[in-house]
């Protein structure tokens, strides 16, 4: 299957996203030769892996070093970070050097973080792993870690120098991660790409196969908004908020589930809750609402949550990260693929939009 390449701009030039299969092999070129100290960060799962990578990175001359760290959210701490800066410091890792971010979006954001910040700011190349990490957070630069107060608090938009995409790396995965994974695939085709849903509702065994080319597509289709929005505005200034549909209670769902639920359930359950909140607000029509459910149950994701914990998602809420002078902000839709803001809205509506999804 050939290779597509998919350009971000940046203020400072770009990076290049490659999708396609047998991309690992491809590893060793995409590092600068200005790089000689390589220190690829992965998880337990991705230890076979990074020792491949690391010794085909070894057999060009350059000295590659792997540390592993937790699965999961249990990644993004500053003691986990505290290790990776000690690790780069008896390393030797210069200014000139290189991080590899090698696993899913907690291994990648991680990763991201550790090289914004050691030396003020070594390069990183991204190796997602995870459907997520593919189509979300390998690609667009924001890196990060969590807090007692809230997730992804700390961090920085560092972009990667390229993020290679290998298809072939996801065959091992379990079928509740492809498809948690596809959430926030979904999640473009809902603000800016109607393509994608149709390749849901066309086939969605086909879109859960991750060898299938409707999955390629789905993968691809989902970068390329990415691509779009990240080149428009790096640092989240104004467009580059429509990616967060789904997302302000997502991450306060996590927090009151301490980060057990899979992220991309989470945005399942965003996703239905902005739909629910943008028809109560009068702009998206119910047929609309209607068919953000029905998507996302034919991928297997929830779509409602449990009911009598709005005191405490409002609360974690508050304290995200997208709030502005304690006012609650919420991306919704006026229709498919057409994306506004909905600021302080009224607490009855809030109210009446989480009752609509939560459990019988």
């Amino acid at each position: 299957m050939s290779i597509t390449t998919i350009p971000v701009t940046t203020p400072t030039g770009g990076y290049d996203v490659q999708v396609g299969r047998g991309l690992l092999g491809q590893v060793p070129a995409a590092i600068p030769d200005r790089a000689r100290k390589i220190l690829i960060i992965h998880q337990p799962s991705l230890r076979d892996v990074a020792e491949q990578v690391r010794a085909a990175i070894a057999d060009t001359g350059r000295e590659a070093f792997a540390a592993e760290v937790p699965d999961g959210e249990e990644a993004k701490t500053a003691q986990v970070a505290g290790f990776l800066w000690g690790v780069c410091g008896q390393a030797g890792l210069g200014r000139q050097d290189l991080v590899v971010g090698l696993g899913g979006g907690a291994a990648t954001d991680l990763a991201g973080f550790v090289a914004a910040t050691w030396l003020r700011g070594v390069d990183v190349l991204q190796i997602p792993t995870t459907v997520a990490a593919m189509v979300d957070a390998a690609v667009g630069g924001k890196t990060g870690i969590n807090t007692a107060e809230g997730k992804n608090l700390v961090g920085a938009f560092h972009p990667p120098i390229a993020v290679l995409a290998d298809l072939d790396v996801l065959a091992g995965l379990g079928g509740n991660d492809i498809a948690a994974g596809l959430a926030e695939a979904v999640k473009t085709g809902f603000i800016a790409d109607e393509r994608i849903l149709e390749l849901v509702e066309e086939d969605p065994t086909a879109v859960l196969d991750v060898t299938s080319a409707a999955f390629h597509e789905v993968i691809e289709r989902a970068i390329r908004v990415k691509a779009e929005v990240v080149s428009a505005d790096l640092k989240e200034s104004g467009q580059r908020e429509i990616l967060n549909y789904g997302h302000t209670l997502a991450h306060a769902i996590e927090r009151n589930e301490r980060y057990q639920w899979r992220h991309g359930a989470a945005v399942a359950v965003g996703m239905m809750f902005a739909a629910e909140l943008s028809h109560l607000a009068g702009k998206l029509s119910e047929t609309e609402v209607d068919r953000h459910r029905a998507v996302l149950t034919s991928l297997g994701l929830p779509t409602t949550y449990r009911d009598r914990q709005w005191p405490k998602l409002e609360d974690a809420m508050k304290r995200d990260k997208k709030t502005r002078a304690g006012l609650l902000r919420f991306v919704v839709l006026d229709r498919i693929g057409a994306v506004t803001r909905l600021e302080g809205p009224d607490p009855a509506l809030l109210l009446a939009a989480y009752a609509a999804v939560t459990a019988d």
